[in-house]
């Protein structure tokens, strides 16, 4: 279990330190003669990527919720995900034993976030408050949980009659929505055949017209073996969820859902075998597979062969990368990839060791190649590089994994804010490098004019230079002298939206050359800037921001709180009861913005970014950066 430490999957360091799933984990078992193989996604929407790749290879989802009201809007990306690709799914309310409230109050949360209908499938059965058992409304028994064990079927209690009459009628209710002929048994108070009910359910599913939910307790094993034989009976054969996604020829085709980099076995790509059969050393997009294995946990078997629907392990293809679609030949079908989300928190990193920075470049390579939705990045404003995720656990997570697997310690800091600094006042200023040190000398002597540009112009350099004062082949020397300086102005920052002009001149037939003008350009943006009247100026970033209604107000304040400007409101597409704010924000307002908006809205809340323009920023905010920059 999680709380011994002992699980088949979520079996990395990181994962039992925090007791939570933090990457995909695959598992097969066999339950009445056939092999399930089950891909166990994290349920934090900071690693949903892993969902994302996973979700392109399979049958059908179970999704496992908490049997609480509270949590119900958590799910809503994932049943969006699903929706998206034509998934069919179960819904599995998972810890009834601690329930403190009604399951048709859990099951009236979960359809505000669900699209698609949901068929409650059993009703549970209490005893002092204590869920001890449920009746299955499709085949009207009554199953008693016992711990470990295959629940007992009683005789259907007489105090849960009419609630089971009344329970399964609303399922066969729904289940006619679909079924003219359901519908006319249910007219004409006609009992429909178990068989034909059990048959609605499962084409209900397949089709994609329902979302059945089921009861349990998994850590005490209560209601599991129900699930496994709804999944037995109702769940698309692998030919159909391979038509699904593109794939109908019958040669090998498989999609890459995860790829590890093991201790011992190297690189291993986890894919979904779609059509054919597949064989260690056969040739997958020109490249030979040097193992197959079947996974469980962190443990890799060594196969022999894979089928058509089988999910294993390809040892060693170094140049395939996760989404990817393997064939035999050049005809493989032009499946879908999973979209990665845009980054929405980021850290300044740095290897600990100075001698380990080439090490860190080829653990930051496996890692990306591990979790698609890690960026690794450097920003030449601030000279950093930054690791970019979906939130602080997220990035957290990836540094001990780079402590774990690569033996690698990091540094992290808060990244720093891409400041500029402008101009506000115009000026002509004259420089003179000279310098006499025996034998030939160094002789630049300029004139120049520095004027501010509109903002977003960046910089323009000219001359008017007549009668030769400057000879042309200095010029480029001056003006490569401007540009050096305007990497760091008098405030600390990089300088934008300036023209620079050069105007007049003297030179040295002896003792002028390039590196002196180049030199005399320096020297006279060094004087002449500080009397150009410098302003800080600071990135403004356009968001839009997408939570669920009842957050908006909340959202609004927040964006108030850091200095922002709200641009309008929007009805998130496709997303019922989401609204998405679009507002401007100063960039050192957005670094941890999107844990507040995770707060405020149950954790679902998220937002997209991009760079809008920059602003001056002056008072006490615009003193402290400059202080900052200075003290550094």
């Amino acid at each position: 279990t999680a709380l011994q430490g002992n699980m088949t999957g979520d079996s990395s360091t990181e994962a039992r330190a925090h007791k939570m799933g933090v990457e995909l984990n695959v598992a097969s078992c066999e339950y009445l003669g056939d092999t399930y193989t089950f891909l166990d996604c994290p349920g934090s929407n900071e690693f949903s990527q892993e969902a994302a790749n996973a979700l392109l290879g399979v049958d059908a989802a179970v999704v496992v919720c908490e049997a609480e009201v509270n949590k119900a809007l958590a799910l809503a990306p994932t049943l969006r995900m699903l929706d998206d690709l034509g998934v069919p799914r179960f819904i599995f309310v998972n810890k009834i034993d601690r329930a403190s409230g009604r399951v048709r109050d859990v099951l009236l949360a979960l359809q505000q976030v669900s699209d698609k209908p949901l068929v409650l499938r059993q009703v549970p059965m209490r005893e002092d408050e204590a869920v001890t058992g449920y009746v299955d409304l499709a085949s009207e028994r009554a199953y008693v949980y016992r711990e470990g064990e295959e629940s007992q079927i009683i005789d259907l209690p007489e105090t849960m009659k009419e609630r089971e009459s009344q329970a399964r009628y609303e399922m066969l209710e729904k289940l006619a929505d679909f079924d003219d002929h359901l519908m006319e048994e249910l007219l004409e108070d006609v009992e429909p055949p178990r068989d034909e009910v059990f048959d609605d359910l499962a084409s209900d599913l397949r089709e994609g017209h329902i979302v059945p939910v089921l009861l349990g307790a998994a850590e005490h094993e209560h209601g599991v073996r129900r699930l496994l034989k709804a999944l037995r009976h109702e769940t698309p054969l692998a030919s159909v969820a391979a038509a699904r996604v593109g794939v109908t020829g019958s040669g090998a085709v498989a999609q890459v859902l995860k790829t590890y980099h093991t201790d011992h076995g190297g690189k291993l790509s986890l894919a979904r075998l779609w059509s054919g059969t597949l064989k260690d050393g056969d040739m997958l997009n020109g490249q030979r597979v040097s193992g197959l294995f079947r996974m469980t946990g962190q443990s890799t078997e060594k196969i022999s062969q894979a089928v058509a629907g089988d999910v294993v392990a390809l040892g060693r293809l170094n140049d395939i990368a996760t989404g990817d679609i393997l064939s035999a030949d050049k005809t493989a079908p032009s499946l879908r990839r999973a979209d990665c989300p845009q980054p929405v928190y980021s850290m300044a990193l740095v290897a600990a060791d100075r001698a380990d920075e080439v090490k860190l470049s080829s653990a930051m390579t496996k890692l990306l190649e591990e979790d698609t939705s890690l960026v690794f990045v450097h920003n030449d404003d601030t000279n950093q590089w930054l690791l970019e995720g979906q939130g602080e656990m997220h990035l957290r997570i990836a540094v001990e994994r780079l402590e774990s697997k690569f033996a690698l310690k990091v540094d992290l800091a808060k990244p720093q804010v891409p400041y500029k600094e402008a101009i506000t006042k115009s000026i002509d200023q004259h420089a003179r490098f000279k310098r006499q040190s025996g034998g030939h000398g160094q002789f630049g002597d300029v004139q120049i004019e520095i004027k501010p540009l509109p903002r977003g112009s960046g910089f323009a350099f000219s001359n008017s230079v007549v009668g030769g004062s400057v000879p042309k082949q200095y010029i480029p020397a001056v003006e490569a002298g401007v540009k050096e300086y305007l990497a760091k102005g008098p405030l600390g920052f990089p300088i934008v939206d300036i023209s620079v002009n050069l105007s007049d001149g003297q030179y040295h037939a002896v003792d002028s050359s390039e590196m002196a003008f180049k030199s005399a350009g320096r020297l006279a943006m060094h004087e002449g800037m500080p009397k150009c009247a410098p302003v800080l100026l600071e990135p403004i970033l356009h968001v839009d921001i997408a939570v669920p209604n009842e957050a908006t107000a909340k959202v609004n304040a927040t964006i108030s709180s850091r200095r922002g400007q709200i641009l309008g409101f929007n009805t998130r597409e496709g997303w019922s009861g989401w609204d998405v704010v679009s507002a401007q924000l100063p960039q050192s307002e957005v670094h941890d913005l999107i844990i507040e908006l995770r707060s405020l809205s149950a954790g679902v809340g998220t937002y997209t970014w991009k760079y809008d323009h920059l602003q001056q920023l002056s008072g006490r905010l615009a003193d402290q950066v400059i202080e900052a920059a200075a003290a550094e």
